[in-house]
């Protein structure tokens, strides 16, 4: 009698800890809250960036606002440097980090990835007196070339892991590693694909040489904190709607396929 007042005991127990468990998911805590907090480092075109009048606008940005619109909820941007991202998902200062991070095993050590949502890799714009010597990133891999990226970046772990033999250079924008190539204070900059084809396209003034076949395979993902199932299974559900029906097509051709955005931002 004594073991089966236990077990019922635990039992009760149990029933009384788990909607505990179910309701601590991001996902029930945005319903409660009425906004969904995103960290994003907003100087990573086109994904997200800031305009003339100091609005946060970019890829990013306009699925974010489709995902609070799918929540009945309201959307609240939050600018974070990028070095500080991770910590600050982990200690709840937003939901979820939406800025073009790629999924690596590394980070997925400390926060979980929704289903990726755009696939990028590593791409260089070099000095054009290289032109004839650099026609790879293994042309590169020599102490005498200056080669730079973004610190903290998978741009910076391609670099020293591909590269080793160049002499590494961080910066802590990629605005400032372009401007240094372009001044000629270093050979070669390393990062991501499509921010590297619009610095290309508005900062190479006839001194660079644009390699644009990526030499890494990246998948784009959002984050959020671990633990959080239903939250998980929300956006990946998202994710194959979007796909789906057609909105990911429009909100991609508005940011990747035109260039019409790029008056917003510029000076």
């Amino acid at each position: 009698m004594k073991k089966l007042k236990l077990m019922i005991a635990c039992l009760l127990a149990l029933c009384v800890v788990l909607p505990g468990v179910a309701s601590a998911d991001t996902l029930g805590d945005i319903q409660d809250r009425g906004v969904l907090r995103v960290g994003m480092e907003p100087g990573y075109m086109p994904f997200e960036m800031t305009n003339q009048r100091g609005e946060i606008i970019g890829f990013d940005v306009d699925m974010a606002k489709r995902i609070a619109k799918a929540m009945g909820v309201k959307l609240e941007l939050i600018s974070t440097a990028w070095d500080g991202i991770i910590p600050g998902l982990i200690t709840k200062k937003y939901d979820m980090i939406m800025s073009g991070m790629t999924l690596t095993q590394e980070r997925n050590m400390k926060v979980s990835f929704a289903t990726p949502y755009i696939v990028v890799g590593q791409s260089i714009l070099v000095k054009k007196e290289h032109a004839n010597a650099v026609k790879s990133y293994k042309d590169l891999n020599n102490k005498k070339y200056k080669v730079a990226s973004k610190l903290g970046t998978t741009g910076e772990q391609a670099t020293k892991r591909m590269i080793p033999k160049a002499t590494y250079i961080s910066f802590e924008t990629e605005q400032e590693g372009v401007m240094d190539l372009v001044n000629g204070k270093i050979d070669a900059f390393v990062y991501d694909l499509p921010y590297m084809a619009i610095a290309n396209a508005q900062k190479n003034e006839g001194k660079l040489i644009f390699l644009d076949e990526p030499f890494t395979y990246e998948p784009l993902a959002w984050a959020i904190r671990q633990g959080n199932h239903d939250f998980l299974n929300w956006l990946n559900n998202f994710m194959n709607q979007v796909k789906s029906d057609g909105t990911y097509d429009k909100i991609y051709a508005k940011w990747f396929l035109s260039d019409k955005w790029l008056k917003q931002v510029q000076n």
